[in-house]
């Protein structure tokens, strides 16, 4: 049975481009129907397609990717399920940034080495790069917060009838929901308003008492 070789493409969410991994895929030669396309993050391999692929996989077949962590972003993992598919599977590995790391190239004992070496190195250094760029992202965020900046959603403005429309609740004139209408807002949005102001209201009356 002839060989065959399989592009695997990975982008991390649905809206992110995958272009110019697929162009590479073609360029190598890869017809579109042997190019595997996912979108999903590579904190494991617990992915649908590139589980499919690995069931087709048989010895002497290629499987190609543009860059290490287009397999993987875990370094342990992504060491293991090379090994797996060059040692276990017998098919081959061709990381198109990295020219060293193409198993069809020296199988003897001393390719096979070197290639684990760089791909070791590569795993490592790429993974210690992701960490880094997190504890700066928890460094940055930080900081922000202590200079009281505030993040998620921008807290919605009340409405100009918003007063009023509590004036005329507290008085039993309209319902909550009635009110909440009004307002343009929802009925839970205008309950934990109302209960936000009087626990403020509570608070300063409570500090104005104790000075």
């Amino acid at each position: 049975m002839d060989s065959k070789v399989y592009g695997y493409v990975r982008v991390s969410s649905k809206d992110q481009n995958d272009d110019r991994q697929v162009l590479a895929m073609r360029q190598f030669g890869i017809p579109d129907e042997q190019i595997f396309i996912e979108k999903r993050s590579g904190k494991d391999f617990n992915r649908p397609i590139y589980q499919a692929l690995l069931q087709m996989l048989r010895p002497g077949d290629v499987l190609v990717i543009k860059s290490i962590d287009r397999l993987g972003r875990n370094y342990l993992e992504s060491i293991d399920q090379w090994r797996m598919i060059t040692r276990e599977k017998k098919a081959a590995i061709v990381v198109l940034e990295v020219s060293l790391l193409d198993t069809r190239i020296s199988k003897d004992l001393t390719g096979m080495l070197i290639s684990d070496i760089v791909l070791q190195l590569l795993s490592y250094v790429a993974e210690t790069e992701r960490e880094f760029i997190r504890s700066r992202q928890k460094e940055g965020i930080a900081a922000a917060k202590a200079r009281g900046v505030r993040f998620g959603a921008k807290p919605k403005k009340k409405p100009a009838c918003y007063k009023q429309c509590v004036e005329k609740w507290q008085a039993g004139e309209i319902s909550a929901r009635t009110a909440a209408k009004e307002c343009g807002i929802s009925h839970k949005t205008f309950l934990r308003w109302v209960s936000q102001e009087a626990k403020n209201n509570d608070d300063h009356a409570k500090k104005e008492k104790s000075s």
